[in-house]
């Protein structure tokens, strides 16, 4: 076991960390420039949804702190055990602090107080370590906000920055940083962690493996949550509901009703727990009634309004894993009618994709795909989700 192990095919970059934390213990036991050649104050990490950027970024800040015994005897930083591994992981690291932002963006006032938490000198472990992620939602001035601290780093001081690719970053922030891209990894790596790691059925694993396209976290809730891959089905049945224009329109509010609920359900309960979890630091007691201390009503607003932003985004996703899965089964049809033998993402799915390949010329695919696509760029553009999605259905109908 070390910190590595939920990196999943991307050896290169877990050799690359660890020459960089191998490094940083030189250079903070006294070394000199050579020492931390490897080893510089801010990194990028990028790649496709799911490849794990978060989980290089976690793992790195903790080999950055490990305190294991065994370094003294020439062993590698990150083993996962020692106290310093053990918190950095569990997020309570003192000298580790971790920005995830469930907005749709990341305010100049968050990134100001991290560049000024970012001027002090670690409390215990070795570097104070700053984890970002989601960095390409920083606003302009965020990312401004941000390139003074990247471009005048405290000596003790760590950047790690998330994004899905190095274009999502200013040129002016990416410029400063070491790049780390990570790959997809291959189905046959994510099907053996899903088996040794979660105790999954191999059949299954092997087809949640394949249907998540490399999206390890995606990976795993098809293969242990019955309701995801119950959705899942629910989405790949369009191609084959959109006959008619009544079936486009049916099949695209059914869709965005979907991420609705799923959103809904997902803040039901964390909603609640953070609007408990606010009242009892005010110090609120239940039946106060209108007696509520001082702030507290100020705060509560607040909350409500990251969480209504935190529900935009979570439809927002929602969809766009649907997307996903829309473009994955419909490049299955592509790879059928061109007569290639490679692996099919939608194995499970073979009779429908079957049905529609031989249903149209591949020219007629590539305009369904083209449409998903269009889809995917109006909702970034805050087209309403329901019109967009109808013109995607209706497109895949006409295509």
């Amino acid at each position: 076991m070390s910190v590595w192990d939920d990196l999943v095919g991307q050896e290169r970059v877990v050799e690359q960390l660890t020459a960089a934390a191998v490094a940083a213990r030189a250079v903070a036991a006294g070394g000199g420039a050579g020492a931390g050649s490897a080893m510089t104050h801010a990194w990028l990490f990028t790649g496709p949804p799911g490849s794990g950027q978060a989980t290089a970024a976690r793992a790195f800040a903790a080999a950055l702190q490990c305190t294991s015994p065994d370094l003294e005897l020439g062993g590698t930083p990150g083993c996962g055990f020692c106290d310093g591994c053990h918190t950095v992981l569990a997020g309570s690291h003192a000298d580790v602090k971790t920005v995830r932002n469930d907005g749709l963006s990341i305010p100049v006032r968050d990134m100001r107080e991290l560049v000024l938490r970012a001027s002090s000198y670690p409390t215990g472990g070795r570097w104070s370590v700053i984890l970002l992620d989601d960095a390409h939602r920083l606003t302009e001035q965020a990312a401004n906000a941000l390139l003074k601290g990247v471009e005048e780093p405290s000596p003790r001081t760590v950047w790690l920055l998330c994004a899905p690719s190095v274009q999502d970053v200013l040129p002016t922030i990416r410029s400063r940083c070491r790049l780390l891209v990570l790959r997809t990894p291959p189905a046959p790596a994510v099907a053996d962690m899903l088996v040794r790691r979660d105790g999954v059925d191999p059949a299954l694993a092997e087809v949640a493996a394949h249907a998540s396209q490399g999206d390890l976290d995606r990976a795993r809730r098809l293969a242990v949550d019955e309701q995801v891959r119950a959705r899942r089905a629910d989405v790949l049945r369009i191609p084959l509901e959109v006959s008619d224009i009544g079936g486009c329109l049916a099949a695209a509010q059914r869709l965005v009703d979907t991420a609705k609920a799923d959103a809904e359900q997902l803040a039901e309960t964390r909603d609640a727990k953070e609007t408990g979890d606010l009242k009892a630091a005010y110090g609120a007691a239940e039946g106060l009634g209108s007696r509520a201390p001082r702030g507290m009503a100020g705060a509560i607003k607040e909350l409500e309004k990251r969480q209504k932003s935190r529900a935009t985004r979570t439809r927002r996703e929602t969809l766009g894993v649907a997307l996903i899965e829309l473009l994955g089964f419909y490049r299955d049809v592509l790879a059928l009618q061109l007569g290639s033998t490679g692996a099919l993402a939608n194995q499970d799915q073979r009779t429908a994709l079957e049905r529609v390949a031989s249903a149209g010329p591949p020219e007629s695919t590539l305009r369904r795909i083209e449409a998903v696509l269009a889809c995917r760029t109006a909702l970034d553009r805050n087209v309403d989700p329901l019109l967009a999605v109808e013109a995607m259905t209706i497109a895949l109908r006409a295509g």
